[in-house]
Parts: C-alpha cells; sequence; structure tokens
C-alpha cells in the first residue's frame, strides 16, 4: 500500500491542478471539476472556472455534475450484486422478469447481453430528441412501448450495439428482484455503504448542481446555457448525479479485494466483452458496464458520461489502485483527454518511485517551475524521483516531454534521436528567491511564466492604447 507520506513525495499536487487549468483555459471551458485517489487516499480534489457562465458563480469541488453513463458502472454492480446473493442470473432473459417483455424478441436478450450492449437493443429509440431537451426523457411505458415496437434492431451477439434503453430496462429488473424502486436500493446497496453522500440515481433538488453548457461558437466563445433535465425510466442508463472526488471512491471500490464484488464476479465486469475497432477510431473495449483502455502501460477501467451540457470521464487502476475523474459543465469539454492526461502523470510519478531522502527531494524541487518565452510554455515538473520538460499546452502531457538528467547545478536533455535538443544542456538561470528565474533550452530562455505573462499583457496594453489614440 502507499502510504500518505510516501504519496505526496511522489508529484506535487499543484502541477497537477495548474496542467488542468491550463488545458480548461486553452479549451475556453465554463469549468472542469477533477480528483485524484491513490490508495485510500484523495490526493488531489480540485476544480478551475465557473459553475454558471450567466451568473460568473466559482466552481468548487462540492459541485454536483450529472454523470451520465457512469450511470452504467452503478447499475451493472447493482445487478452483479444481486447475482452473488442469487436473487438472478446474467443469463436470465429480460422476460423473466419483465413479463411485460415475454413473447417479444427483446423479452429474449439476456441481461449478461445488456450490460455488455450485445443485445442488439434499440440505442434510444426512434425518437431520442430527449437528448437535446426536446421532450421529456421515457417514463417506464414509453419505455417498454418503444422496445416493444422496434425491437431488437441487430441480432444477439451480432456486433457491439450500445443501447440506453437496455440498461433502462436493466433498471426494471432491479425493481423487479428488489422490490424496491432503483434509486432506493442503488441508495441503500451502494452509495450509503460506500459512504457516497453527493451521489444520487438522479437529480437532487437543493444540491449545488453546475449548469450544463452549449459549444462556444466556430467564430466566438459563446456559449448557451442548458436547461435541467430528469432522465425518467433511463435513470440506470444516464440520470445519476456525483462528484469528481465520489467518483474516485467509486472506483476505488472496485479494485482487488474491495469486497464490494465477489473477486470472480469483478474480474467478469472487468474483462472485455467487446472489441471496437473502426477506421479512423482509437481502439476500444468494454467489458460488462464497464470501458477499458491502457494508459502507460496500465490497465484501467471506467466510464465517460455524455448529457446535455456536461461530459465526464473517470478511469482506475484496480491493481495498482489509482483513480483519477473529471467532469466538465460545457457540450464540448475535454473530459476524456483531461482524465487520461492526468492519469498518465500520476502512473509516471508512481511509477518512477520516491526521492531516496528528504534533501534528494528539495534537490529536485528547487528546479521546477513554469517558464514561457515567444514560443510558448514549459514546465521542469517532478515526477517521482524524475525531473521531466514537459508542455503544458499538449493534449498528451507526455507526448514530447523529456526525462532530464542531472548535470551538477544543471539539467541536461537525454542523448536520444530528435528534432529538439538532444544531449544539450538544460541551464537553470537562479532567482533570488531560490526558486529558477528561467531556464534556458536549446540556446533559448524562457522567464518565470507569471512574469512573462505580466510583461505581454502590458505589452498588450500598451498596443491597445495606441489604438485608441
Amino acid at each position: 500500500m502507499i502510504t500518505e507520506h510516501a504519496t505526496s513525495d511522489l508529484f506535487d499536487a499543484d502541477h497537477l491542478a495548474a496542467w488542468v487549468a491550463t488545458q480548461a483555459g486553452f479549451a475556453r471551458v465554463p469549468g472542469v471539476q477533477y480528483a485524484v485517489r491513490v490508495g485510500d487516499d484523495l490526493v488531489l480534489d480540485g476544480a478551475w472556472g465557473v459553475a454558471d457562465v450567466t451568473t460568473g458563480e466559482p466552481l468548487t469541488p462540492d459541485h454536483v455534475f450529472r454523470v451520465a453513463s457512469h450511470s452504467k458502472t452503478f447499475t451493472a454492480t447493482a445487478v452483479a450484486r444481486l447475482a452473488d446473493r442469487g436473487a438472478l442470473r446474467l443469463d436470465d432473459p429480460f422476460d423473466a422478469h419483465l413479463p411485460e417483455l415475454a413473447g417479444a424478441d427483446v423479452g429474449q436478450v439476456t441481461l449478461r447481453e445488456a450490460l455488455g450492449h450485445t443485445g442488439g437493443v434499440l440505442r434510444d429509440g426512434r425518437d431520442a430528441d430527449f437528448w437535446q431537451l426536446g421532450a421529456p426523457f421515457p417514463d417506464r411505458g414509453a419505455l417498454v412501448e418503444s422496445v416493444l415496437a422496434h425491437g431488437p434492431v441487430l441480432g444477439r451477439g451480432e456486433v457491439f450495439k450500445y443501447s440506453n434503453l437496455a440498461y433502462g430496462l436493466l433498471g426494471l429488473v432491479v425493481e423487479a428482484v428488489t422490490g424496491l424502486p432503483f434509486a432506493d436500493h442503488v441508495r441503500a446497496d451502494l452509495l450509503d455503504p460506500l459512504g457516497l453522500r453527493c451521489t444520487s440515481a438522479e437529480a437532487v433538488d437543493g444540491a449545488p448542481h453546475v449548469v450544463g453548457h452549449s459549444a462556444r461558437g466556430v467564430a466566438d466563445d459563446g456559449r448557451l446555457p442548458v436547461a435541467a433535465a430528469r432522465t425518467g425510466a433511463l435513470a440506470a442508463a444516464t440520470g445519476f448525479s456525483s462528484t469528481a472526488a465520489d467518483l474516485t471512491r467509486w472506483f476505488a471500490a472496485h479494485s482487488e479485494g474491495s469486497g464490494l464484488l465477489r473477486p470472480e464476479t469483478r474480474r467478469l465486469l472487468q474483462r472485455d466483452e467487446s472489441v471496437i475497432d473502426r477506421p479512423h477510431a482509437r481502439l476500444r473495449r468494454y467489458g460488462l458496464g464497464l470501458e477499458t483502455r491502457e494508459i502507460e502501460g496500465r490497465r484501467v477501467v471506467g466510464h465517460g458520461g455524455a448529457f446535455p451540457g456536461q461530459l465526464s470521464r473517470t478511469w482506475a487502476d484496480p491493481a495498482g489502485r489509482v483513480a483519477v475523474s473529471v467532469l466538465t459543465n460545457a457540450v464540448d469539454g475535454p473530459a476524456d483527454a483531461l482524465a487520461t492526461g492526468l492519469f498518465a502523470l500520476v502512473a509516471t510519478a508512481l511509477d518512477s518511485g520516491s526521492p531516496a531522502s528528504d534533501a534528494d527531494l528539495a534537490g529536485l524541487d528547487r528546479r521546477t517551475g513554469r517558464f514561457a518565452n515567444l514560443w510558448g510554455q514549459t514546465d521542469v515538473v517532478r515526477l517521482g524521483q524524475d525531473l521531466w520538460l514537459l508542455d503544458p499546452r499538449r493534449e498528451d502531457p507526455l507526448a514530447g516531454a523529456e526525462r532530464l538528467v542531472a548535470d551538477g547545478e544543471d539539467l541536461r536533455l537525454p542523448a536520444l534521436p530528435g528534432f529538439g535538443a538532444p544531449g544539450e544542456l538544460v541551464e537553470v538561470l537562479p532567482g533570488d528567491d531560490g526558486r529558477p528565474a528561467g531556464v534556458v533550452v536549446g540556446g533559448l530562455t524562457s522567464w518565470r511564466a507569471d512574469d512573462y505573462e505580466h510583461e505581454r499583457r502590458a505589452q498588450l496594453a500598451a498596443l491597445d492604447a495606441r489604438r485608441a489614440g
């Protein structure tokens, strides 16, 4: 297990927050909430921007987001726990629990096929304008009517076919088996025992919810607020509300030895059921209610969420007990890129190991900082026991990054093939306050980013004055 002291020595939480802020600023999103959990410790819990562009209310870590398809991870776990108790079987067809589907093709789709999106069921219905708030989300009657009228679109097991309607039916199965409303069962069986105080199966009146926002315009950054909505019978597919911190706690409960599920059931949910390989698209993998990916050599599980005006993503390494969650309140918010990049930085730090001593830690940290020049920004950052040179503007923070080698008081780029300045000295310019005043990389000087920004703004003000005159 990673201790609190060791975890705090592995990376600079302020740098992680600054990296998120830089990415969010360039993307011009209203707000980003983020959290990182390592072992039992919440090592980062922050927010950037505003909860509502119309009021300018500052976003905080306590604001609640609609986390949309993260809901499927809760529903899948609820169904799996009922299977562990013998209350149902994953190979049960829908009509074993939902008699109104008896005799229909959709009634023969099994719970496992629905969990893994291989039942061929219609995604959202023939009229899905509720996704842009043109109509209410379907209630139970409308959900059942939709699947009966249009049935499976593809054959069972024919292809991975994402279906919110199938997950809505899974919610009805949970109600049929437990005799409780879906939200009540999830609250009693999952949320309360795990201490997920900010999480619910639907929006909660009185909670500090963020406001969703449209995409920005082509020629401007203008965004429109998106009205709130309730999700009716699709709460099991997309209705959940939560915070980044709560989601990291939730995914931490899916780690080895947590006791949430029987080990074999947990492995079943996290095993790849489908590989989605399409031209010109990222290879994607899906288990039962969980997406999987590899980030920096670690196999992670997680899910994304897309709700009107909000995008979110969580990734967790169940074996290494690391979880990262990022929530954004814009329909084009870069949640996946932010969560993936943040996870990559944390994983790199963890895999590097802690500095050998407090003196080594201090010696590394006094050479770190953010620097800027005409060409952009550069970070010298400590990840574990290594110093890295990276560009905070890159979506993938490790793309083009260099692991620096100590050379006296200065640093040196590794002697690896490249178009930059491999093998050359990175001179650290001393400052009067003990922090670097700047760095020289490849012969180009960069100064402290805050000093450079102050000068940039002064020159912009001078230009504006000249135009006005």
